[in-house]
């Protein structure tokens, strides 16, 4: 945990070229081209508003990822307290005088792109605790006091994302965190009692839900009891996964996105109208190459020096998962529709922003691998 001196690792710039990840950076392209032509494929096969953002937002967000990734390791641990305050700032100002759509106040309009601060609180917690633990001793990490305030850390912002309303946004922050405190060596019993303490006290959270979060859940347990309305989206979503079958209807040739059946293709269920045209295959071959982005990401970790590098790498590589899974089983009915994006596929600026700093995070982890952090 603790390291009480530091290792100044003195690289030309060449020496920070070869010692790029190159396998995860060629991952991260893959699946950017990837989300391009299911993009293409959302705007009927032209290249219109969606495309072209999503094309432009993509090369710039990478090449910035490029460019933050040079930032020596020991800069981003200085600056954890200072970007989860700023997040958390934006939040709040987000909350009370953002931009609202469809029901939620989450948006900041910048002019040139809508910010939604809750999806760089994502990482933001994960920077925040991988800092915070980087300097507690292992014996120390289940005192009471390094429980409760990355216990608070982690509330604040939950609970003013849930008041925008986002549901889905906050569960997602709730999970990263949760899973970067097991991996910091919180003791599983303090798991197990939260655990419990959520299930009996989940009739008088649910009575706090808006009316529409409700029917999401009774819905998912019954897509049927509403299949024009609530469960629209959810059986079309099926449909159009089912009809795909091992190969696909083909490029450009799916009905159901293509025919406009698919709500949201562009956005949460982006990975429906990719499975349609490219079928059981094509799922396979995106999954791999999010299982090898994973992989690179933890092994990224494990050769970290730093704890505050290898927890940091570690906890996002787990949210990176989380998201994926939560994002596939959501569109397979398999979870409620919780509005959670597939990192880098779905169309977004923010998601897609907050992704790429965080990989320019764990490659700056991999250049200064050798960096200790004091």
């Amino acid at each position: 945990m603790y390291q009480g001196f530091s290792y100044s690792n003195q690289q030309t710039f060449f020496q920070k070229l070869r010692s790029i990840d190159y396998i995860l950076l060629i991952s991260i392209f893959l699946i950017g081209l990837i989300s391009m032509a299911a993009m293409y494929s959302t705007d009927g096969g032209e290249v219109l508003y969606h495309t072209k953002n999503h094309v432009l937002r993509f090369s710039i967000f990478f090449f910035f990822m490029i460019i933050l990734s040079f930032i020596n390791i020991k800069y981003w641990h200085a600056l954890s307290y200072l970007f989860y305050i700023t997040v958390l700032g934006l939040l709040i100002w987000a909350s009370l005088y953002g931009v609202t759509a469809s029901g939620s106040k989450r948006w900041i309009n910048l002019y040139f792109i809508n910010l939604q601060p809750s999806e760089f609180m994502k990482i933001a917690i994960i920077v925040c605790f991988a800092k915070y633990y980087h300097r507690v001793q292992i014996t120390n990490v289940n005192k009471i006091l390094n429980i409760l305030f990355p216990f608070t850390i982690l509330v604040i912002p939950i609970f003013l994302v849930v008041s925008q309303p986002d549901l889905g946004t906050s569960v997602l922050i709730a999970i990263s965190g949760i899973i970067v405190l097991w991996l910091a060596g919180i003791n599983i019993k303090y798991f197990v009692f939260s655990s419990l303490l959520f299930v009996v006290s989940a009739p008088f959270v649910i009575s706090f839900l808006k009316p529409y979060q409700k029917l999401r859940i009774l819905t998912f347990f019954n897509p049927d009891r509403d299949p024009l309305g609530a469960g629209y989206q959810i059986i079309q979503s099926k449909i159009a996964v089912g009809s795909g079958g091992i190969y696909g209807k083909g490029f450009l040739k799916g009905t159901q996105g293509y025919l406009e059946f698919l709500p949201e293709k562009h956005t949460d269920f982006i990975f429906t109208l990719f499975s349609e045209e490219f079928g059981f295959i094509g799922s396979v071959i995106l999954l791999i190459i999010y299982a090898v982005l994973i992989y690179r990401t933890i092994k990224i970790g494990t050769e970290s020096r730093s704890f505050f590098g290898r927890l940091f790498c570690y906890g996002f590589a787990s949210s990176i998962f989380v998201y994926v899974a939560v994002n596939m089983c959501m569109v397979l009915g398999l979870l409620p529709i919780v509005g959670s994006p597939l990192p880098i596929m779905s169309y977004g600026g923010s998601s897609m922003l907050a992704t790429m700093i965080g990989f320019s995070i764990v490659m700056s982890a991999k250049i200064y691998n050798r960096q200790l952090i004091s």
